[in-house]
Order: structure tokens, then sequence, then C-alpha cells
């Protein structure tokens, strides 16, 4: 998953996850490679990176893969180059999730956040925007800031009733998608076809192999590459997992098992400072707080914010501890008498979503990349089973999406986890994650069998190799990076603080 924070209407989350074998990517000799022409980059890119220096490139790909000489769009990707070229191992591609997160500034955000100067030595880091994000042939469904579809994570459905209307949105989100796919595009995103441009962005390289760090979707992108081309990859890190190579309706419910994992993290943190925030002096009576002012904006929303968006805020600010504090403060504002607060005015204005791009490509990869239920009589099921095992969210994650009226059917199985080849896959779990909880890691280390290796970290976050700040997680990961020696099977404690 990739989250992004909005004010306004706008404590709008923009979520964050067979045997066959898929078709596969025509042959192609690296001597036929294309000829990549490094220029300085966008100037939004270049901000985003600073003070770091980045070169990008653009690297041309079929919009369809079964017609290889066909249309062709054009990816942009960037590169921080090694540091020291006498140490350079090759190229280190890199995915911050989503689908539908750019990642053309993400070797800069890790680098400027202390990546250790051994892998800037070892590898040119190379971001890309994957097809239909940003600079690369983007896409759009025209979703606006009073229009009804704000977060690819559904809306909590208070009641059976409320699924029968979250359907009707759906559908029409799904049809709105239709009418504004005018060049065709929405039908050849998926993650097969995003592992086959990682192919050809390797060959553009003039590599012989690419390793490859992805973050939360990112893992099942690192997932269907190792598996589509396993002698092709080389040292493989997939951090924060999915699960799987694509993210269905089951791993969509597991946002809620993530939500009640971590969520004792947070009801601590709080109840340690009760004097301060006032929500509880025990983490039960945190929790029932959360339920006192979620069912209070069920009734009554406050400026905008109602109880779905309040659990979907709840959501988002779970992915990391340095949002504890907001969200106390917010639940102190929701709790007064009137309460009324800057940040939680309702946005009146029509206009383009700034999530507008993302919300698309993650329901274009996510519809398109496996057969969702079609029927709603699955989502109240799911619904009501989930409103009980998981009170805090699960009525939300279970919720009906519009890959149930999608209007593309598959165009090939998903990418099989493939387990016979090099032994070359590391997966970093943290314990307490709330879109990609710790099952997704154990179900992908069972499928990748001996081809890889697993570092559970005893935190709470999304996102572990880096940003989460664990030293033996990022001692593990870095000498695997850099000398190649996959580690044991192991359980990272939590660093002290």
């Amino acid at each position: 998953m990739h989250w992004k924070h909005r004010p306004g209407r706008g404590w709008v989350l923009a979520a964050v996850l067979g045997l066959s074998v898929p078709l596969a990517a025509p042959a192609m000799a690296d001597a036929q490679a294309t000829r990549l022409g490094w220029t300085a980059c966008p100037d939004d890119v270049v901000a985003g990176a600073a003070p770091r220096e980045l070169q990008c490139a653009v690297v041309p790909v079929p919009l369809d893969y079964t017609d290889p000489g066909g249309v062709q769009i054009n990816l942009m990707i960037s590169r921080l180059a090694s540091t020291n070229p006498g140490k350079r191992r090759g190229v280190l591609i890199l995915n911050p999730g989503g689908p539908g997160g750019s990642g053309l500034v993400l070797s800069a955000q890790l680098a400027n956040k202390g990546l250790p100067t051994s892998v800037l030595d070892s590898y040119d880091l190379i971001g890309v925007d994957t097809r239909g994000v940003g600079r690369s042939a983007p896409v759009s469904c025209a979703f606006t800031t009073t229009g009804p579809y704000l977060a690819n994570i559904p809306p909590y459905a208070v009641d059976d009733a409320a699924v029968t209307a979250q359907a009707a949105v759906a559908k029409r989100v799904a049809e709105q998608c239709t009418a504004n796919d005018r060049d065709n595009r929405l039908r050849h995103l998926t993650t097969a076809n995003n592992a086959r441009d990682m192919d050809r962005i390797r060959a553009a390289l003039g590599e012989r192999k690419t390793s490859f760090f992805g973050l939360s979707y990112g893992s099942a992108l690192g997932a269907a590459y190792a598996s589509m081309f396993p002698e092709r990859s080389d040292r493989i890190v997939l951090d924060s997992n999915v699960g799987d190579t694509h993210l269905d309706h089951d791993g969509m419910r597991r946002y809620a098992l993530g939500m009640e994992q971590t969520f004792p993290d947070f009801a601590e943190w709080a109840a340690e400072r009760h004097g301060a925030y006032g929500l509880g002096r025990t983490p039960a009576q945190v929790r029932r707080t959360y339920f006192e002012i979620a069912e209070k904006l069920d009734k009554q929303p406050v400026d905008g914010l109602d109880g779905s968006l309040f659990r979907l805020n709840l959501f988002g600010n779970l992915f990391n501890e340095s949002l504890y504090a907001k969200t106390a403060q917010l639940w102190q504002i929701l709790r007064q008498d009137s309460p009324s607060a800057p940040g939680l005015r309702a946005n009146t204005k029509t206009e383009l979503l700034p999530t507008d791009n993302f919300l698309t490509v993650f329901l274009a990869v996510t519809c398109n990349d496996v057969e969702w239920p079609t029927d709603i009589d699955t989502y109240r099921r799911a619904v009501a089973e989930d409103r009980q095992r998981y009170p805090l969210f699960g009525a939300s994650a279970a919720n009906i999406t519009p890959c149930a009226y999608w209007p593309h059917r598959p165009a090939e199985p998903p990418v099989p986890v493939n387990d016979k080849g090099p032994r070359n896959v590391l997966i970093l779990q943290n314990q307490h994650d709330v879109p990609t909880p710790h099952r997704g890691g154990e179900l992908l280390r069972e499928k990748f069998a001996q081809r890889s290796r697993m570092v559970s970290v005893e935190g709470s976050g999304h996102g572990v190799y880096v940003v989460g700040g664990n030293a033996c997680a990022l001692n593990v990961t870095t000498t695997y990076l850099v000398d190649g020696s996959l580690p044991r099977d192991q359980r990272c404690k939590a660093s002290p603080e």
C-alpha cells in the first residue's frame, strides 16, 4: 500500500495490497536494448530529490505484450548513480508501493534517510514511475474532491443496507473509469506487465541481472519479477508484504487483521499519556473511546468527517508512531461538545483530486490482476463476519469495491509464485503492520519455500528497511545487499528507544 493524508473532506487515505503459467515476455536480447539518454529530471523530481542529484531517462515498452510491435508507451526512470564506481555491483530497482506510487524520488528519499553508504556504493539506484503512474503514460478516472470516491478502501458498512448502498457507488465508479479510459490503457495495467516492464528496464540499462527492493505492493511486484524472471533476478528484498503477487479480496480483508494487531500499540501509547490527551487510563479504555467517537460520528458527522472517514484516518495514522500524537489530538477535538478545528472542514469546491492518478492505478492493477467476486451477497457475508471478527475496521476492509463491476476480465491468471530458482529472496516484516500484517510475510515465505528467508521484526509500523529504524533488520538487509549473504530465518528484537 502506499498512502497519502489529505485535509478537509479530507482525512482521506488513498490506499494503500494459480498454477497456470502467465504469458511469457517476448525474448529480447540485451544487445538490442534501448540506448538510454540520461538527462536532467523534471523540476518537481529535482525538488523532491534535493539535495541528491538524479538523472532521468525514458524507456519505451509495449502497451500490450501480446502485440510487442504495436502501440508503445514511455516509462520514466531515474538514477542515483553509485557513489563509488569501483565498488559498483549493478542496479537496484526500487518500488514504493501502491500500486500507483511514484518511485522517481525514492532513491533520494532512502539516501536522505540514511541508506548505508555501502549500498549507495554498490548500486545505481533506479526509480520508476510504473505504467500509468505520474510521468509514465498516466491514466485518470477523473475522481473529484466532491465525488463519492475518495479512497480505495471502501467505507465502513454499519449495516447490511450500507453494503448495498456502496455497491451502487462502486458500479458508478467502474463506469466512470471506463468512460475516461479514452486511450484504452487501463486494461493493460497489471502486475505481470509491470514485471515485464522491469525486465525491459533491466535490458535498457545494459544489465544481465537486476536487484530489487520493494515496499508494500512493491513486495508483490518483486515477487512477480523473481517468479517470471528467476535467472535475471539478483538480490531481491521484499519489505512489508502483501502475501502474494497480487492483492485480492482476502488480502484486502487482512487490512482489518493488521489494524487489530497494531491498534494496541497506539492504545498503550495513548494510555501512558492520559494526563495530556484524556483518552483513557488503560488500553482497554482507549479502545472504548475509539468506538465512542466512531459511533457518534456515524450519527452526526463533524465538518465532513463521518465515522467511516474517522476509522480510515486511524488506519492511516497507525502506519507510523510519529503520527500518534496527531491522532490523539484529533480524538481530543472530536470528544468536545462542539468540535471544530482547522483541517476538518469539508471541501465544497469541485476539482480533480490530487490523488486521482494514484486511485486510478490502484484500481486498475488490483481489478485486472485477479477475478473479484461479483455477487453482492459475497460482500454482505464478508462484512457481517468481519464486523464481528475485527470490529475496529472489518466492515470497511471487507466491503465491496469497483472491482466487482470492473469492465475487463483478467487477461491472464495471476503470476504464480515460483519456488524454483536461485535462493535470493529476503522477506522483511514487522510484527505489527496495518495494511500488510505479519501473515503476509509468512504466506510469501511459505510460497517461495527454499528460495527465501524471512526476518521478522518485533516492531510496529509499515516499512522495515531504513524507514523502520530497527538495527538488526538494517544490518541483516545491508549485509545481504552488499555481500550477498542471505541470512537464516530470524526474529529481530525491538531496537531500544
